[in-house]
């Protein structure tokens, strides 16, 4: 006897067996670390994250693969494994106090920190995790990384006198150049002439002939011939970057090569070079030395991942 499927049965029919076009895909394997799984759904979630950081880079720095996104979530999971083992626990006092701390430096209330996550696209509980994640990693740096590490009172000094512009301390220099007037629309034997009569000049101040003079003579600046070539005083950032390139690396009384710029060629003599006095050392010593102490964390941190995927066993399933 054949039965005879109705309207109802029929949807009686679709309504327990499961659409092939909704059921969801198995999540594969796309790598194993130690005995934890990475599934092909979380390093897709990852890359959306990644792809979405990316957008705040230059163009150039842009470009990202899912092999990036799955190093994250190995290198991530290799640190979740080693605050497993070193048994660091975070506290849902730790947190609370955490997210406390952040709406008096943000200056919010509750429902203002509510707002601000809801426009990053988070919940409450959801800052909570990852605020408890940080925690945990910032309590294993501190162990694992930051008590290792020390700075020197002689390397902070080195970085303040290698950074002194940073702290208002910045170099000024008084020169005097010759000048060689130089059309970008020249033709080929222009252009050698116009060097000849440099390099001439130059073997002239070379050989102790007065430079004043020779700017006064030679020099197509024309203020050259009332003030000798004087570029008056004046910060490296102040000028063109080839002359300001070149007098920072000249000492006072030292006439430089050739110099070419975008306006023409340029024989320079540095007349004094001098040191703004700026921020004492003293004033600021402690954010050098925090300076340093989180550039030496970050590398040794960096280092110590690498340490850690080196004695790990991680089998990559997908690339």
């Amino acid at each position: 006897m054949v039965k005879i499927i109705t309207a109802c049965s029929m949807l009686a029919l679709l309504a327990v067996t499961p659409s092939l076009a909704t059921t969801k895909p198995i999540s594969s394997i796309a790598a194993i670390v130690n005995d934890d799984v990475i599934t092909s759904a979380d390093v897709d979630k990852e890359y959306a994250q990644v792809q979405k950081e990316a957008e705040k880079l230059p163009a150039a720095e842009r470009t990202v693969t899912r092999s990036t996104a799955l190093n994250r979530l190995v290198d991530r999971k290799l640190v979740e494994q080693k605050i497993r083992e070193l048994d660091i626990k975070v506290s849902d006092e730790d947190v609370r106090l955490a997210i406390e701390d952040v709406k008096k430096q943000n200056n919010l209330d509750q429902a203002g920190l509510e707002k601000a996550l809801a426009g990053q696209g988070l919940t409450v509980p959801q800052y909570k995790v990852q605020l408890k994640e940080q925690l945990e990693r910032m309590r294993l740096m501190s162990q694992e990384v930051r008590s290792k590490i020390q700075v020197g009172e002689r390397e902070m000094h080195e970085y303040y006198d290698a950074h002194r512009a940073d702290y208002g301390g910045n170099e000024t220099f008084h020169a005097r150049h010759i000048f060689f007037k130089l059309d970008p629309k020249a033709s080929a034997e222009e252009t050698a002439k116009t060097r000849k009569l440099a390099d001439e000049v130059l073997a002239k101040t070379r050989g102790g002939e007065d430079f004043v003079e020779l700017a006064k003579k030679y020099s197509q600046d024309p203020a050259a011939a009332k003030d000798g070539g004087d570029l008056g005083t004046f910060k490296r950032s102040d000028m063109l970057a080839e002359i300001g390139d070149t007098v920072a690396a000249m000492k006072p009384g030292e006439v430089s090569s050739v110099v070419a710029s975008p306006a023409g060629l340029h024989i320079i003599k540095l007349e004094q070079k001098s040191q703004e006095k700026g921020r004492s050392f003293e004033e600021v010593k402690e954010s050098i030395e925090e300076q340093l102490y989180r550039k030496k964390s970050e590398e040794r941190f960096n280092q110590w991942v690498k340490d850690l995927r080196n004695a790990a066993n991680i089998d990559v399933k997908q690339p």
